[in-house]
């Protein structure tokens, strides 16, 4: 799968671009919105990472550009936290969704595999470790082929620590990529804590011996394979 980034910040540019390629993504990268409209229309790319703040051509007349020419590539806009008059403006302009900078390569990943199984890009839609099955084009939830009821917080949690299989996730990023706009980071604690207290109730039971999602002490949750 193939994804074009365009930053004018160089140096965030290269960490992106390595951190993408270890995922098994081919990447390119521009600093210039004109040239980025260019390569768009040269040769096909699965996704755009698209900062909005840019000289010249900024990030949400591109966006602009490629919609009218059509394109339905799924577009991923970058935007400084707190700018919310620009991400409404860009999912105006149909951008498919947005991450407030500064942010986590976990996360960026994260929205990249959510983007590219919406469009139908993602290979295997089904998430699974140790007897559970995450159905992420079905929403459904199932353990040692039992159907599991979640919320759709619930849902959304586990979607994001599978996709995070064997790394941990803070409980920062992980409020943030769930409750997004609704993010509170002074309420964040007890609603974590209620929402993973009820996940391991309905996925591992009260008498669990070992936890699918376990505690990072000072850090967040992670998941883990077997022999991992």
């Amino acid at each position: 799968m193939k994804i074009l980034i365009v930053d004018d910040d160089c140096s965030l540019l290269e960490q992106l671009k390595a951190a993408l390629e270890k995922q098994d993504y081919a990447v390119e990268t521009t600093e210039d919105g004109n040239r980025a409209l260019e390569v768009l229309f040269e040769e096909p790319f699965d996704l755009v990472v698209l900062d909005i703040m840019m000289p010249e051509l900024d990030g949400l007349s591109l966006l602009r550009e490629i919609r009218k020419a059509d394109s339905s590539i799924p577009v991923l806009m970058l935007s400084a936290r707190g700018d919310t008059e620009d991400r409404v403006r860009g999912l105006d302009l149909g951008a498919d969704d947005y991450l407030p900078k500064p942010f986590s390569l976990n996360e960026l990943g994260a929205r990249i595999r959510a983007l590219l199984r919406r469009k139908g890009v993602q290979g295997d839609q089904v998430l699974r470790v140790r007897g559970l099955e995450l159905d992420t084009a079905r929403r459904e939830v199932l353990r040692d082929g039992a159907r599991i009821d979640l919320t759709p917080k619930e849902f959304a949690i586990l979607e994001f620590l599978l996709y995070n299989k064997n790394r941990a996730v803070s409980r920062f990023n992980l409020a943030e990529h769930v409750w997004q706009d609704d993010f509170d980071p002074f309420d964040m604690s007890n609603f974590m804590d209620v929402h993973i207290k009820n996940l391991r109730r309905k996925i591992e039971g009260d008498q669990a011996q070992e936890r699918l999602i376990q505690t990072v002490r000072g850090v967040g949750y992670i998941v883990k394979d077997e022999g991992f």
